[in-house]
């Protein structure tokens, strides 16, 4: 009991403590935002990290084959195959070369509505087994609710945002628990069951907060680079100063594939009018499923006349067989040359970043337009390659994915935990913000943090200014005398 009374005594001193109020506030406000992000990124980032896992479940019959004995068919007749089982007006834009043997063989294809769709083979009889939806599978609707909340461009800079806010409630939540774990580090660290109701669930989310709090920065930060505009804006900061993405991705070498004799540039009118075929493309643009944080903005090749070339494609087979030779035997999308003008372009994904490649290929005579690879990376790009894989639960396997499943299920139960704490002390008919201190703190090191913070994410920085301006006029309008 005197152990009880002494915590106790320890959270009133730590409450009424110059700023504490003032960060408990803004605590407040964070969460109040992040809170229903929170659950959204938890649960679709958990599901996402076991993609592996999870799809095979889900399907089977397309993505699952019995091993056999008997050699591979060759991806050219394998194409032909599936090209023959699609609609007429159906264009094939990828291949998915992956040599296990108890998986299928994936090609996408772009429909006449501009839907994709993937069609999958035994590789070992050509059977088609079955086709999906690129856009409406279970895990790329996953994807794009834990990116965008399926709301476009609003969902994305909503989510953006949520990040930021997140970053305010680590830092406050840290700076709350602080004072209580000064006397004894510990005890501070390990939930004290033998509390009830409220204090309970208030011991229980603090300690859960700081057990998760190293994890939940590494999440933001790792997550951040691939925001809609923060990230865009960061990886042309980090490229302008020759520490991102490779040369080649703004212009400063010209990629290009070498159009043969004999073609017109009218040639393959079919294909021109599809977007993966106009000039000015970069990588983001193709219909590759993912491809490496470094090279999203580097130029996809354009088209020059040569009558040295050959005046017929390459067949896939010979790209695939180019690409082994090259040290790319599997796991890897190619992106299929969308017009007379294209190049085939090979993206390797892995889960280890060093082993990263991007290749454009020249789809005539087979030449090596660019080898683009993880030592090319500037400083930024290579972190961040690191950063994304064990983000998504990569780089070690398993057990990166069960750490960070753990992450997220336990920032879930954080949000859950700081949702009954508020709804246990909240006043009827109010909000219930915490109230206001008498006389407020000078807290420059925080003012200066928060200002910096606001100043780094711009989008932040204008809600945070927002709250601000909103939380002054509340307090004027409660001081102003009826």
């Amino acid at each position: 009991m005197s152990t009880l009374a002494h915590h106790a005594t320890q959270a009133t001193s730590a409450a009424t403590q110059p700023g504490y109020r003032t960060l408990w506030r803004w605590h407040f406000y964070a969460a109040l935002f992040v809170m229903p992000f929170l659950i959204v990124l938890a649960i679709t980032g958990t599901l996402y990290c076991f993609q592996p896992q999870i799809e095979p479940l889900l399907y089977p019959q397309r993505l699952v084959v019995v091993p056999q004995a008997a050699p591979r068919i060759t991806e050219d007749v394998l194409l032909a195959t599936a090209r023959a089982a699609m609609p007429r007006n159906a264009r094939a834009v990828t291949a998915v070369i992956a040599n296990a043997p108890d998986r299928s063989t994936e090609f996408v294809f772009r429909l006449a509505d501009g839907e994709q769709q993937s069609v999958y083979l035994n590789p070992y009889n050509g059977t088609v087994l079955g086709t999906l939806s690129v856009d409406h599978r279970f895990m790329q609707v996953d994807r794009m609710l834990h990116r965008k909340l399926l709301l476009g461009k609003t969902g994305e800079l909503l989510m953006e945002l949520a990040a930021c806010w997140t970053l305010v409630m680590i830092a406050t939540g840290i700076a709350l628990w602080w004072p209580g774990a000064a006397g004894s580090l510990g005890r501070a660290l390990v939930p004290r069951f033998a509390l009830r109701g409220r204090p309970l669930w208030k011991n229980l989310h603090a300690v859960m907060g700081i057990w998760l709090a190293l994890g939940a920065l590494a999440f933001v930060l790792t997550g951040l680079p691939w925001s809609g505009w923060w990230g865009k804006q960061f990886k042309a900061l980090a490229t302008t100063a020759n520490l991102g993405a490779p040369p080649g991705s703004w212009g400063e070498l010209p990629l290009r594939s070498a159009l043969p004799a004999g073609m017109t540039g009218t040639a393959h009118e079919e294909h021109s009018a599809h977007v993966d075929s106009m000039p000015g493309m970069v990588m983001d643009d193709l219909p590759l499923p993912l491809t490496p944080w470094a090279v999203g903005d580097v130029p996809v090749p354009a088209s020059t006349r040569d009558g040295s070339h050959a005046t017929s494609a390459l067949p896939l087979g010979r790209v695939v067989a180019l690409a082994a030779s090259l040290g790319v035997t599997s796991g890897y999308d190619v992106a299929l040359p969308g017009s007379a003008s294209g190049v085939y372009t090979i993206s390797y994904f892995p889960p280890d970043p060093r082993e990263e490649r991007t290749l454009y290929i020249d789809q005539y005579s087979g030449a090596v337009l660019k080898d683009i690879r993880y030592a090319d990376y500037g400083a930024v790009s290579k972190a961040v390659s690191y950063g994304t894989s064990l983000h998504m639960g990569r780089y070690f396997g398993l057990a990166n994915q069960l750490i960070c499943a753990a992450i997220s299920i336990g920032l879930a139960a954080m949000a859950v935990t700081g949702f009954v704490m508020w709804w246990k002390r909240r006043p009827r008919g109010s909000v219930g913000a915490p109230s206001r201190e008498r006389a407020s703190p000078p807290m420059r090191g925080w003012k200066t943090g928060l200002v910096l913070l606001g100043i780094v994410f711009p989008l932040m920085g204008l809600t945070l200014l927002a709250v601000w301006l909103a939380d002054r006029m509340v307090a004027t309008r409660v001081r102003r005398p009826a």
